[in-house]
């Protein structure tokens, strides 16, 4: 199916190329989300790679009330404001309640439903009456269809500027499980689809009191999710994954990302090739 093209920034998803959303899972200073932000910068344009970046200005939905959530909502859009002028990329977060969705929308160019707010009408509306692109994360609860659900109450506000994003399905004891029917699913509903390739590989509370991950799958579901067609490809990427203050059992190394991007393109050219409805 032919799918609505959805522009954030120099980025077009659903357009003729794959789109890269990429950056670390949280803020944890300025310096290293400028720092993170250029250089995946320069790894994009030295693939010839529309980018995305994205990173969270608080992570409410930590599995600890210990685990550290960012620097909140005034010093973090501070922070990714200074990163959209100093590096000039459109800017991905994530909003976790209605009141968030008017300030953040003045700073980025999409804002992300999480996963487990998906079913959230007032945090949906609330984004999508900014006009800002709205990435819809499926939650992991939720089985692709249901997503019809979630995107009306986007449409009810006259907002088609929608992304859907795929992270994965609960499969009990700790464990998701991706499967890639649901991207194409999700795309008969006439709007680009993610791939959350990190997302789906972690371990939801493995830790007892934190989240683990699986990062050596993280590669293979993104080659898999690529070839089956999905419009982009969302990665929470770290200089130093083992450090990293949010999701580093499920991050991908920095410096991995080029030569993960290359087979990726390859694997996307010829599945664009391939399909009928480009």
């Amino acid at each position: 199916m032919k799918v609505a093209e959805v522009q954030a920034g120099d980025a077009v998803f659903g357009g003729p190329r794959l789109v890269l959303i990429a950056g670390p899972c949280v803020i944890e200073s300025e310096d290293s989300c400028l720092r993170h932000a250029e250089r995946l910068a320069v790894i994009a344009r030295a693939a010839d790679l529309p980018l995305v970046f994205k990173c969270s200005f608080d992570k409410a939905n930590r599995t600890s009330h210990r685990s550290f959530r960012g620097p909140g909502l005034e010093d973090g859009l501070r922070i990714l404001e200074r990163v959209k002028r100093d590096a000039g990329l459109p800017i991905l977060t994530d909003i976790h309640e209605a009141v968030q969705a008017r300030p953040a929308a003045e700073v980025v160019d999409i804002l992300q439903i999480p996963a487990l707010l998906s079913r959230q009408t007032d945090l949906i509306v609330a984004a999508a009456n900014t006009g800002c692109v709205v990435n819809l994360k499926k939650g992991q609860f939720l089985a692709p269809w249901d997503m019809r659900a979630v995107v009306a109450k986007a449409e009810s506000c006259g907002n088609r500027r929608i992304l859907l994003t795929e992270r994965g399905f609960s499969f009990g004891y700790n464990n998701l499980v991706s499967d890639l029917r649901s991207p194409i699913i999700m795309r008969g509903l006439g709007y680009p689809v993610v791939f959350d390739a990190t997302h789906s590989v972690q371990l939801p509370g493995g830790g007892g009191d934190h989240s683990e991950g699986q990062r050596e799958f993280i590669a293979p579901l993104a080659r898999a999710a690529v070839a089956a067609g999905v419009d982009a490809v969302f990665m929470e990427v770290h200089e130093n994954p083992k450090r990293a203050l949010s999701d580093g059992p499920n991050s991908f190394a920095l410096d991995d990302l080029p030569v993960m991007l290359s087979e990726l393109l390859r694997i996307d050219m010829i599945a664009r090739e391939s399909r009928v409805d480009r």
